[in-house]
């Protein structure tokens, strides 16, 4: 399939541009994409996505039009085709189309994700928002990090269910020899051909364990059917899917009937049809399945400069770096501009150079590892992000009320005892009270434990303690309290929608990455319509 070329000038007798035009406000993202959106999706930016010689395509700047408005609509593909059909103001954003203009096949909106996702570049409707936004100076020198749940598109599965969906895949990737084989092996009941769950009386306890024995022995089978065989790709990545199936949910008993494993396994996959989703907690009372999405947010402009997504059970502060590193870069090529500037001559170095606002990262305590902080404060970008205060159970002394010496490796505990820490494996240590605690008279407000009290020290404590000290000042806790709430602003106009928002509509951490992306390139633009941002004179300006 070749490129096609959308219109370059509009048809005035069949246009619907004049009656929408008088009628949408001119902060419409309607009318920012009517008027540049032959700048922002040229049809040549797309090329590297087709074929020289071909059947044209339909127009790539007609198709990203349609994606964005999808995405800040909430819609599926039907009913963002149907609405480019039907609503004026789709093709009035378009660039201005006839009102008889026909629509296309959903499956133009497919064929173009995929290809954007098999790009080198698949992200970039959200890049040409982004640089827009900096072009036209509304990207400043802070970021406020945070994430909220992406529920998962798929059922989550029960244990059952799981490892016979695993068999099942693997005997519909295998080719009709291999599949013969595997079947061959197999010895419970079932062709495994239809899906759901197996037919079984599931008030019986015998009749759930011997169900649950007969399928572990034929994913086993299976499994050791296929081990070091030469397999293809897709074979290969199904047999280790039951194999990660198989390994977390079931185990042997000691009578040698397989059973399903007590707990929850690290990590756990929770679905044959989404491998990568995952369970997940946003507070400990609060659980879903499926991924995280994170977002980096100019708090002064609320346009959006990064988003991750990862899953449902990912620690925050794992991607942290990767939501800012143009402060980090910038940062960086500051500190050695300001180093170049201290070796010049003296006459050049009196010559005041205009004061610059530091760079400011904000985020919650899920993002305030000793890990990100200290890469922070290695850059000299200022600092808003939470570390965890220590807590300790039933209103006891938290490690607060402690005396902790790191420079003579000691520890004071409230009841005046003097303790060594001493030094642990992770690099931290371990402050030990023990005896000192039988009669000590603070022993109820401190410890319920038989062997005394014992207080770990992180291996960045002084980091960690320093952090503490600082989120005291109330300068600190005022530029926090009036900046960090801004993204939840934010993640509300994403999640409007619950279809493509609170929702994923995609599959697999990549897709699902890639989708969210485009929710936050939509609503970058929704945001530069806003503010009135324009292309004149050759710059982008509001």
């Amino acid at each position: 399939m070749s490129l096609g070329q959308a219109p370059q000038s509009e048809d005035v007798f069949r246009s619907g541009s004049q009656f929408c035009r008088e009628r949408l406000a001119p902060t419409s993202i309607y009318e920012l994409l009517y008027r540049e959106s032959h700048r922002l999706f040229p049809d040549e930016d797309f090329a590297d996505l087709f074929a020289k010689i071909g059947r044209d395509c339909v127009p790539p700047r007609i198709v990203a039009v349609v994606m964005v408005l999808q995405r800040l609509e909430g819609l599926s593909d039907r009913e963002a085709v149907e609405r480019f059909t039907f609503d004026l103001r789709w093709k009035y954003a378009a660039g201005g189309l006839a009102y008889d203009e026909p629509g296309f096949v959903h499956t133009v909106l497919v064929d173009m994700r995929a290809r954007l996702r098999r790009s080198a570049r698949p992200n970039r409707i959200f890049e040409t928002a982004l640089s827009v936004a900096q072009s036209a100076g509304l990207v400043g020198r802070k970021r406020v990090l945070d994430s909220t749940p992406l529920y998962d598109a798929v059922a989550t599965q029960d244990t059952v269910t799981l490892v016979r969906s695993a068999i099942r895949a693997v005997l519909t990737v295998a080719d009709a020899e291999w599949a013969a084989r595997l079947r061959t092996v197999c010895l419970r009941d079932d062709d495994y051909r239809a899906p759901g769950k197996p037919v079984c009386d599931w008030q019986d306890e015998a009749a759930r364990e011997a169900l649950i024995d007969a399928l572990s022995r034929d994913a086993y089978a299976i499994l050791a059917a296929l081990d070091g065989e030469q397999l293809t790709l897709e074979l290969s990545q199904a047999a280790q899917l039951l194999g990660t199936v198989v390994g977390q949910d079931i185990e042997p008993g000691e009578s040698g009937v397989f059973r399903i494993v007590r707990g929850v396994a690290k990590n756990r996959v929770i679905s044959t049809v989404d491998p990568d989703a995952r369970h997940g907690h946003k507070t400990a009372a609060h659980g879903f399945d499926g991924y995280k999405g994170h977002l980096a947010v100019d708090p002064d402009s609320e346009i959006i400069t990064a988003t991750e997504v990862t899953a449902g059970n990912a620690a925050d502060g794992s991607v942290a770096e990767k939501l800012c590193p143009e402060v980090f870069e910038q940062a960086l090529v500051e500190q050695e501009s300001a180093r170049e500037s201290e070796q010049n001559s003296a006459k050049e170095s009196e010559k005041e150079s205009p004061a610059t606002e530091p760079f400011a990262v904000y985020g919650d305590t899920a993002y305030g590892t000793t890990e990100f902080v200290q890469k922070l404060e290695g850059a000299e970008i200022e600092v808003y992000v939470k570390v965890a205060l220590p807590s300790a159970p039933a209103g006891k002394f938290s490690k607060a009320a402690f005396e902790v010496d790191l420079e003579n490796r000691t520890v004071r505990c409230p009841g005046g005892v003097l303790v060594v820490i001493k030094d642990s494996t992770d690099g931290g240590g371990l402050a030990h009270f023990g005896s000192h605690c039988t009669h000590c008279p603070l022993r109820s407000r401190c410890t319920d434990g038989k062997g005394g009290r014992h207080l770990r020290i992180h291996k960045d404590e002084a980091t960690l303690r320093r952090e503490r000290q600082r989120q005291q000042s109330p300068t600190w806790k005022a530029s926090y309290r009036a900046t960090r709430p801004k993204v939840e602003r934010k993640f509300g106009h994403l999640m409007q929608k619950r279809h493509g928002g609170r929702r994923a509509r995609m599959r697999g951490t990549e897709r699902v990455g890639q989708d969210f992306a485009l929710l936050g390139a939509a609503h970058n633009f929704k945001r530069l319509a806003k503010l009135g941002v324009r292309h004149e004179n050759g710059v982008w300006h509001r």
